[in-house]
């Protein structure tokens, strides 16, 4: 078990910006689970902002499972687009999907090798268990190449990595 002093280390939680909290539990709690209440102000970050349900022009289905693979695991957007992710597990073990930037998901997969139990919940992340469907709602306001994960301890490692390209309205 993790003290909260551990939980308090404010350099790793800085590092990748996550707001860690005082006791240990899984990723999220009662309030994100089911389509709960997730940032209460919304955070640009370098891979987009949290969305808005009423305004998504797209929802795409990403299916979890035990062969710690995301299907699909590639996916091309444009600037612009807010995406409704619906996160289906159809594996035994939990599952989750960060979205971030590569060096961002490497830092927080360590975290999380360090501190599994640790509590956190983004509007770019879902903790999905087994059976279970989850949603993220994200806009993706900036191009580039992003990436999606489960940081789940092993399962990054294993390769459950997807990647998103997002391209400017003009381009592609």
């Amino acid at each position: 078990m993790i003290t909260s002093v551990g939980f308090r280390n404010v350099v790793a939680a800085a590092t990748i910006g996550i707001a860690i909290a005082g006791h240990a539990m899984a990723h999220g709690d009662e309030n994100t689970a089911r389509g709960g209440l997730r940032d209460p102000s919304p955070e640009q970050k370098l891979f987009g902002i949290a969305g808005d349900p009423d305004k998504a022009s797209r929802t795409i289905d990403i299916v979890m499972s035990d062969d710690l693979r995301f299907t699909p695991a590639t996916l091309e957007l444009r600037v612009g687009d807010t995406v409704r992710f619906r996160l289906r597990n159809r594996g035994s073990a939990v599952h989750e999907m960060v979205i971030g930037t590569m060096p961002e998901l490497q830092a927080h997969a360590a975290l999380m090798r360090k501190f599994p139990e640790m509590e956190h919940s983004e509007a770019h992340m879902a903790h999905v268990k087994p059976g279970d469907v989850e949603e993220i709602i994200w806009t993706f306001n900036r191009p580039g190449e992003f990436n999606y994960a489960c940081l789940v301890a092993g399962h990054f490692e294993a390769g459950m990595i997807g990647k998103v390209t997002v391209t400017s309205k003009e381009g592609a």
